[in-house]
């Protein structure tokens, strides 16, 4: 949009300016608003919009409950390698459960004052230390031990030594005891057990329960996988696996009956889970989470939610490009401003070969109607014209109208004046 100019007032009664405000002072004349300010109010929505879904973000984690870290048959665990299924049927008949994670909380409940006997199921005995497994071996308890190793057995059932592993499948028990017979098959495998022949020495009950044989079933590959002995008054049994205990399988085949009949009938049940932590997660740790893990999935599900709305609120609202609109404008410009403030923006930017090329282009649209040429004419012909038109040759009006940018200001100016020079030559010609 080209804006006439006009013959400036007399300089006795200067025109009062009805444009922007001067430079360094803001509206009605008010100092303008510091950096801070006006940063503020760009970015506050967006800034309260984040503060608002981490604090929600943040709350519900604090108000999500906390979940228990269960590991291999653990009576809490509701996955498909816990036992709360086990644990489930056991209460159901009367029994108590106690889950321990320590070996230390195991002997505190399995010595604690009740009623009737006391078993300790031991999961995963292979994690305990040696003065651990020391310890356990005082509890005055039945003893359950599933999937242990050589030091475990040492500790809890000397009589019993391994000899390899075998796959877990469906077995029958061949072998007499009640437990296994009423049971039936049973997916059982795993570790190959092997029993010692009790020695005959010690007490007249020693000496009694050493003829008693112990019973050997669920065979695979020549050796037992189930083994159950009595030393000391005690009723020690040693599974090769557990997966006939976990909630995935406790439904299939005699599973379900093994478990209960191997368990008995005691009065409190002493469940040691060791290191639950190094189960579940399979390396060592304190088991705290990251902050990241604490933000639940609904809350990354609305901050997604919120930032497709943000996106799309910018596209809305952002400036498109296209056409110019002529409007009128509010005040009146003088055109020496608008040109002073073309030239300091293209001065402020160093864009020299702009500002040349818009001098040039001006030139020839103003004097190509005087040489009658077209304004798409070839270059070569515009050349001819101005040099027939003028005193310059054509080497140096090429290198004016279709030379490099000027290399400083100073040039800059030389160039327009050429061009004001060559443009009067032309159009007086």
């Amino acid at each position: 949009m080209t804006v006439a100019a006009r013959p400036s007032p007399p300089a006795q009664a200067p025109p009062e300016r009805a444009c922007a405000p001067l430079q360094g002072t803001g509206p009605a004349g008010q100092p303008p608003a510091p950096p801070a300010a006006g940063l503020w109010r760009r970015w506050r929505v967006p800034a309260i919009l984040l503060a608002l879904i981490l604090l929600g973000g943040t709350v519900i984690a604090l108000l999500q409950p906390t979940s228990v870290i269960t590991g291999y048959l653990d009576p809490a665990g509701t996955g498909s390698a816990g036992a709360h299924a086990l644990a489930d049927l056991l209460s159901a008949r009367g029994d108590t459960v106690v889950r321990a994670t320590t070996p230390a909380a195991a002997e505190a409940a399995a010595r604690s004052p009740g009623h009737g006997a006391v078993t300790l199921v031991v999961t995963s005995p292979g994690l305990l230390t040696a003065r651990e497994l020391r310890g356990l071996s005082q509890v005055p308890a039945n003893r359950v031990l599933i999937g242990p190793d050589q030091a475990a057995l040492t500790a809890l059932a000397p009589r019993v030594r391994l000899l390899a592993s075998a796959a877990v499948q469906a077995l029958p028990p061949a072998c007499g005891l009640a437990a296994a017979r009423l049971a039936g098959n049973a997916d059982m495998g795993g570790e190959q057990l092997a029993v010692r022949p009790a020695p005959r020495t010690g007490s007249r009950g020693a000496r009694r329960a050493a003829r008693v044989p112990a019973a050997q079933c669920y065979p695979t590959g020549g050796a037992a996988s189930l083994v159950q002995y009595r030393a000391a008054g005690r009723r020690v049994t040693v599974l090769g696996t557990g997966y006939a205990l976990t909630n995935g399988s406790l439904a299939q085949l005699g599973n379900a009956a093994l478990a209960l009949n191997l368990l008995g009938t005691p009065a409190r049940i002493v469940w040691l889970v060791p290191n639950p932590v190094l189960q579940a997660t399979g390396l060592p740790g304190s088991g705290q989470k990251s902050l990241t893990s604490l933000v639940p999935l609904p809350a990354y599900l609305v901050a997604l939610q919120l930032g497709i709305a943000a996106v799309l609120a910018a596209l809305w609202r952002m400036r498109r490009l296209g056409p110019l609109v002529p409007e009128p404008l509010p005040v009146v410009v003088r055109a020496s401003e608008t040109v002073e403030g073309h030239a300091a923006l293209y001065r402020s930017r160093r864009a020299r070969g702009r500002a040349a090329a818009a001098l040039r282009t001006a030139m020839l649209a103003r004097a190509l109607p005087a040489l009658g040429l077209a304004p798409g004419a070839p270059d070569a012909d515009v050349v001819g014209a101005l040099s027939a038109r003028s005193g310059s040759g054509p080497a140096q009006i090429e290198a004016m109208l279709f030379g490099p940018p000027p290399r400083d200001d100073g040039a800059l100016v030389a160039l327009a004046d050429r061009l004001d020079a060559l443009e009067r030559e032309v159009r007086t010609h």
